[in-house]
């Protein structure tokens, strides 16, 4: 069987089999990367294989780590911010992002975040598709991706304490949402059970 380093290699020197064997083993990975910004799968399944156009033709700029059991796992991390880019770039195309208001982070009520922090991934991406557009993009950025403010701001063209209100309002509406599935799917003493927590 064939390593991850030999594969990396294949495409380093443009060979379309080494090209294809990573094409499949990370097709999965993108498309459920690509699918926490886009809705539709037909644009998803464009934007995985624009992604793969991509890391290919840059692939000499991925820093392999030191250690070659590390390798595999910061590829992962360099195709995810190239696939989250390429969906960012789409949705700012279309022109779907909502505008940013005039809202200063002091303006925003700060809230009990202890909802969110119980939520486990599946939970999360079920309720992220019923957000906003622009506090889901925020939201996948920051929390997901591993953007820091400072990036999402340059990519998105706004500045850093919108940002901070997006991602606030974004885990306020997810802890509501989540609050809401809650109590329809649980008895009503179950649930006065969970506020006791």
């Amino acid at each position: 069987m064939l390593n991850f380093e030999d594969a990396l290699a294949g495409c380093l020197r443009n060979d379309n089999k080494y090209k294809e064997m990573v094409y499949k083993s990370f097709y999965g990975y993108l498309m459920g990367v690509t699918l926490r910004y886009v809705d539709d799968r037909n644009d998803a399944e464009e934007l995985v294989n624009d992604s793969f156009i991509k890391v290919f033709k840059h692939i000499g700029q991925f820093n392999a780590p030191r250690y070659n059991d590390e390798i595999q796992k910061a590829f992962k991390g360099w195709i995810a911010k190239i696939s989250s880019r390429t969906a960012i770039d789409f949705l700012r195309s279309k022109k779907t992002l909502l505008y940013v208001d005039d809202i200063n982070e002091e303006q925003q009520p700060l809230t009990d975040l202890n909802a969110i922090a119980q939520l486990n991934v599946q939970d999360i991406m079920k309720l992220l598709n019923k957000l906003p557009e622009a506090h889901k993009l925020i939201f996948n950025m920051y929390e997901i991706e591993g953007f820091s403010h400072e990036e999402i701001s340059r990519i998105m063209k706004i500045p850093e304490s919108s940002c901070r209100v997006y991602l606030t309002r974004a885990k306020s509406k997810l802890r509501t949402l989540y609050r809401n599935s809650l109590s329809n799917s649980y008895e009503p003493t179950t649930i006065q059970n969970i506020r006791r927590i």
